[in-house]
């Protein structure tokens, strides 16, 4: 049996970016992993480590060499490495000196391609050991950091300043000098706690010496879970439950490497502010967690996470007591200056915020959305008055200290201000809704006011920077108009609006003055946003061939277009779908190979075999019932129903020659061909589908 040991690797720093930590980590085993892989090095498997001053890897039962391995080099063909009389040739003598053997020593290589001369010989397996300290180079230069730092007089980068380097083969040090620092056995533990260095006997002893004496807890993903489970207990202890972002767990877990969870209190009175302000300011500002009631409402406290036991924790609680105070004090000043002006009397200082230099400013943005979002709501349903109205509206919260302050808030804080301003229900939600949906995965507008304005500003976003010849390209997306077309997407699909998209793109443009010739880009808008169909319902678990298959029909309404994709997924798992889906491709490469126009009408006259009459009368009897179920959007009964014609479809292909010599019959064959096809194509084309 191979011997084993485990690797321990680790990069002491000074502390590292919180909101970057979990990144590095993972990018760091990521590294190291690809680099056993390509030393064809086999490991039982890579526990990373992570804390505000490390990075860290335990790289389980590596072996102690890589296994040696036999290299064949090929050299000259037989025919050109010996002569007529059998004598080896320059270029067989010259092979077999750059092995340092002679030419009997070589091999014959067979190959399909002919035969050649080769050499074998064993490469033995370099020590695992040799091998570690330019891994952990490569590994450590491939990290995502888009700045790195020198420091000191040193000529070495990194994310941040390194003070030690851990490289523990088992129990033997690697000797190296990674980042310009010398590789040894001894850690540091906490800065207040434990600042001594800790010497480590083994790879395995990491975790345990850490922890006691060190006061680390370095595993990332169990001190994640003490940092929650400890601001919970403080939640419940409050008499309530603790409110917990999980970016902000992820940002806190890199802020501390011993962590204590400590609740504290604010007064009362800040509770007149919206709680979205005041939890923005905990959250963004303090990193503390905020505690609701059972019912959802806010409490007057907080959770704060201290980075060492104190001997009197009161001092730490009183502390953070005392600094959010300015904070909280700020938001309510925001709060009541704010409210002074009425969004209404702030939209024409929009004029002066650029929304794009050729598209005009966020008051030219907001005039275009209220004709287009008034023309959706009454579409829908909404009343086009108050669609037009919060569209006026839509954008006055950017020129509030609130949102200024906090940018998170934008359309949250509109809602409150506009109720503040006695405008109606409607307009006010549909001002915070139309920001809706603000990532993958986030809730979608309700009210129909609210649908519509957020329809209005992803098209008009759209159509505006795709005239402009801005589309977005590779990773820059500086308008986020990948989000705002599958927002379009899911609004339309999963909110159930029956609009035609190339219909609304089309109004949207015509909102652009003239310079701007949107109307040229609404083909390439609509290309755009059907694209991102695929990735929607692959995050769906929707086969791609009946995405494609839809595609290719090209509907023009989103929630018409996820019908047929839902009858497709169906009509996929029929037993009659590969004879017909078969049926469909042939159809298709019949009537592309035609030299002749394709009548839209059938001749019944000249209907003279008995398989292609029993076809068209099964087509005519069925067309009348299809059509209907296809109108009412029931692609999946209309499906079915053409399933029914499996086996009369077989019949015709394998008794009737379509492309025969008379004129007539082979013009009235393709007819009856392109009525059956245009059947299905009502719904998709079915001869994309795979089975």
């Amino acid at each position: 049996m191979t011997e084993t040991r485990n690797l321990l690797i680790e990069i002491g720093t000074e502390e590292l970016p919180p909101k970057a930590l979990r990144r590095l980590s993972e990018a760091f085993a990521d590294g190291m992993s690809q680099a056993l892989d390509d030393a064809g090095l086999t490991y039982e498997g890579i526990q990373p480590y992570a804390a505000p001053r490390r990075l860290a890897l335990r790289i389980r039962a590596l072996p102690l060499a890589q296994q040696d391995r036999e290299v064949v080099r090929r050299g000259p063909a037989l025919a050109a490495a010996f002569d007529e009389d059998g004598c080896p040739t320059k270029a067989a003598t010259g092979f077999a000196r750059s092995c340092g053997v002679e030419v009997e020593q070589l091999d014959q290589l067979e190959t399909p391609k002919g035969s050649w001369l080769s050499f074998r010989a064993v490469e033995k397996g370099k020590a695992t050991a040799e091998l570690v300290p330019d891994m952990v180079h490569r590994a450590l230069a491939g990290l995502p950091v888009p700045k790195r730092m020198r420091w000191g007089d040193r000529e070495e980068e990194f994310v941040r300043p390194v003070h030690w380097i851990v490289l523990l083969f088992g129990e033997e040090v690697i000797p190296a000098s990674i980042l310009g620092i010398t590789a040894g056995r001894e850690t540091r533990g906490h800065r207040f706690h434990h600042p001594q260095a800790i010497s480590l006997a083994s790879a395995d002893d990491y975790v345990s010496k850490l922890c006691d004496p060190g006061h680390v807890q370095v595993d990332y993903r169990a001190r994640r879970d003490i940092v929650r489970k400890q601001v919970i207990e403080r939640g419940e202890e409050l008499g309530g439950k603790a409110l917990i972002d999980e970016s902000l767990l992820d940002e806190v877990c890199s802020l501390v490497e011993w962590p204590v969870a400590i609740a504290g209190q604010f007064d009362e009175a800040f509770l007149d502010v919206p709680s979205e302000a005041l939890i923005s300011s905990m959250q963004d500002h303090q990193k503390y967690f905020p505690v609701l009631s059972h019912e959802n409402k806010l409490l007057p406290c907080f959770i704060t996470v201290a980075n060492l036991e104190s001997r009197d924790p009161e001092q730490i609680r009183a502390g953070n007591e005392r600094v959010i105070r300015p904070r909280l004090s700020d938001a309510a000043f925001f709060w009541n200056q704010d409210r002074k002006t009425p969004l209404s009397e702030r939209a024409g200082d929009l004029r002066n915020m650029v929304f794009q230099k050729k598209l005009g400013t966020l008051f030219d943005k907001q005039e275009r959305m209220a004709k287009l979002a008034a023309g959706i709501a009454a579409q829908i349903g909404g009343d086009p008055a108050h669609a037009e109205r919060a569209a006026r509206l839509s954008k006055c919260d950017l020129l509030t200290h609130m949102v200024y302050e906090f940018p998170e808030l934008q359309g949250i804080m509109g809602h409150y201000y506009a109720t503040h301003d006695g405008e109606p229900d409607a307009v006010a939600v549909a001002i915070e809704e139309h920001y809706l949906p603000r990532f993958a995965g986030d809730v979608l507008p309700q009210s129909p006011v609210g649908q519509a304005l957020a329809m209005a500003d992803r098209l008009d976003s759209l159509v505006g920077i795709f005239a402009i010849g801005q589309p977005p390209s590779g990773d820059k997306d500086p308008f986020a108009l990948r989000r705002a077309a599958l927002g379009l997407v899911r609004l339309s699909i999963e909110g159930e609006l029956d609009v035609d998209l190339e219909a609304l793109l089309e109004q949207a443009a015509a909102g652009f003055e003239a310079g701007i010739k949107a109307g040229e880009a609404v083909r390439d808008v609509f290309d755009y946003v059907m694209d991102r169909l695929r990735g929607y319902y692959q995050d769906n678990d929707i086969p791609a061939d009946v995405v494609e298959a839809v595609l290719a029909t090209r509907p023009v309404r989103l929630l018409d277009f996820d019908k047929r994709v839902r009858a497709c997924q169906v009509f996929r798992e029929l037993p009659e779908a590969t004879a017909l889906a078969a049926a469909n491709k042939r159809i298709a490469n019949i009537l592309r190979k035609a030299d002749q126009p394709v009548a839209d009408t059938i001749d019944e006259s000249l209907l003279t075999d008995r398989a292609e009459k029993q076809l068209a009368d099964q087509v005519a009897a069925l067309k009348p019932d299809v059509l209907e179920l296809m109108e009412q959007g029931n692609y999946t009964a209309a499906l079915q129903k053409l399933a029914g014609l499996r086996d009369v479809v077989d019949t015709f292909f394998d008794q009737v020659m379509v492309m025969v010599e008379d004129d007539a019959l082979r013009a009235n064959r393709l007819a009856l061909l392109n009525e059956l096809g245009a059947l299905f194509l009502r719904t998709a084309d079915l001869s994309r589908l795979q089975h």
